[in-house]
């Protein structure tokens, strides 16, 4: 029988191949020389696996596999403990098995399990741990039960049908009680909060620009320094806040998506799995700054060049925990330009602060932005040095960047944050080796203040 023939071959491990192919040539060589007794050897030696393909063909097994994560939401870096618990529903006892976990290559090796005969109606917990070397969701499972005879000649396979997720999501780093509107309390949602604390004659005031509420044009400064000026209220925290998120790729360079690709870039000091790209930094910026402003009472929103984020429902106010639920999926998109991101601006901001999380920008990026945004409101932006991420031995089949290239994103990133600090923007410089929270510590400053010598990056 052919077909039977076939499935016992298929089913040889890769000893029981070795095994078979030894008394194949034992064999002929006791045949070629006359000697009876080879040729009884090969042939005892041919019928041990086909002995052993029958006996794993009559066991029969029934059992269920039920897994628990813990925890089921995990921040980039970390780990979680997962529990397998396999049930022998049979009423015989179980084989010799071999269990296989699969997982995702994103979170390691799949785990390897042996049970051997399983009680009837007992359990066995598995334990084992997966790290979160990626943000994204993953499927645990389904196992992979293999039976095995006790010469490990043959096999016989059956994948189960169960699973559990496992998110990953972006790290929330501490920005501490620097940065824009730090340490800020009181107010209720919407509030406002003026500068001026003393009087109609020491309001803060600034230059008219092109959009401004002719209402708050403030005629005594107007007077004075002969100029159009106009009051300068600030919203707190606690109105409304919008992030922007640049996930644009070609705005990135993004690194290949390998369990072991080591990351060749420095990373800020005391961080053991700094982010692999300027996309993935971006991402945690967004997730740690968005989660300080939801702390701190604020009406969250978030768009991205592709749309807004919104809660899974689709209803509802956009919570830190949404926020990072959101983000844990999101990867760089094909978009050209941040157009769609920029309406998206324009109809979720509101008057409250815009705080843009740009990738490898120049003027054209973001005039655009500029122009929706002119108003009272101080709009914060961070543009990514995306050159500090350049890996400096690039793998096989990529070229290096050039110098050329790195003066050329340079010198239209210092245009487009000339252009935003002269729009009213405070500017901030993200790269590799900097943290989030000393890049939130630079927007802090004066919202026209141009960056002073010191560490890269970080304006004075």
């Amino acid at each position: 029988m052919p077909t039977q023939a076939g499935r016992v071959l298929s089913s040889l491990t890769l000893r029981g191949r070795c095994v078979v192919a030894a008394a194949a040539a034992l064999l002929l060589v006791g045949a070629l020389l006359g000697e009876r007794p080879l040729v009884q050897l090969a042939v005892f030696t041919l019928a041990l696996p086909l002995l052993s393909a029958v006996a794993v063909a009559r066991q029969r097994f029934r059992i269920s596999a039920r897994r628990s994560v813990s925890p089921p939401r995990v921040p980039r870096g970390e780990s979680a403990e997962v529990v397998l618990e396999i049930a022998n529903a049979d009423t015989r006892p179980g084989g010799l098995w071999v269990l296989t976990e699969q997982l995702p290559g994103d979170l390691g090796t799949s785990p390897r399990f042996v049970v051997d005969h399983l009680a009837p109606g007992s359990r066995s917990a598995l334990r084992y741990r997966v790290d979160g070397h990626r943000r994204g969701r993953h499927v645990l499972g389904p196992v992979r039960l293999r039976l095995v005879d006790p010469f490990g000649l043959v096999e016989r396979s059956a994948v189960g049908s169960d699973s559990a997720p496992l998110l990953v999501v972006p790290r929330v780093r501490p920005l501490g009680e620097g940065g824009p509107a730090g340490g800020q309390g009181g107010g209720g949602e919407g509030s406002r909060r003026t500068i001026a604390v003393h009087g109609e004659d020491d309001v803060s005031t600034r230059e008219y620009r092109h959009g401004d509420d002719l209402r708050k044009v403030h005629w005594r400064a107007t007077a004075r320094t002969g100029e159009l000026m106009v009051r300068l209220e600030e919203r707190p925290w606690r109105a409304q806040a919008t992030l922007l998120l640049d996930t644009r790729a070609r705005a990135h360079l993004v690194a290949p998506r390998t369990r072991d690709a080591a990351v060749l870039h420095p990373g800020p000091a005391g961080d053991d799995t700094p982010p692999a790209d300027s996309f993935e930094w971006l991402v945690e910026a967004a997730a740690s700054i968005g989660t300080e402003l939801a702390r701190r009472g604020a009406v969250l929103r978030a768009v991205t060049d592709t749309g807004e984020l919104v809660p899974a429902d689709g209803r509802g106010r956009l919570s830190a925990e949404d926020l990072l639920d959101r983000l844990a999926g999101i990867g760089p998109s094909r978009m050209p330009a941040l157009g769609v991101g920029v309406e998206h601006v324009c109809r979720a901001a509101g008057d409250g602060p815009v705080v843009c999380l740009l990738g490898a920008v120049g003027p054209d990026d973001v005039v655009e932005l500029i122009r929706s945004r002119s108003g009272p409101t101080t709009d914060l932006a961070v543009l990514t040095d995306i050159e500090s991420w350049a890996d400096p031995a690039p793998a096989r089949g990529r070229r290096a960047m050039s110098a050329a290239s790195r003066g050329a994103l340079a010198a239209q990133r210092e245009d487009a944050a000339t252009l935003l600090r002269a729009a009213g923007w405070r500017v901030a410089v993200a790269r590799a080796d900097l943290t989030v929270a000393e890049v939130w510590a630079g927007l802090g400053g004066p919202a026209q203040a141009a960056p002073v010598a010191g560490r890269a990056g970080v304006p004075a």
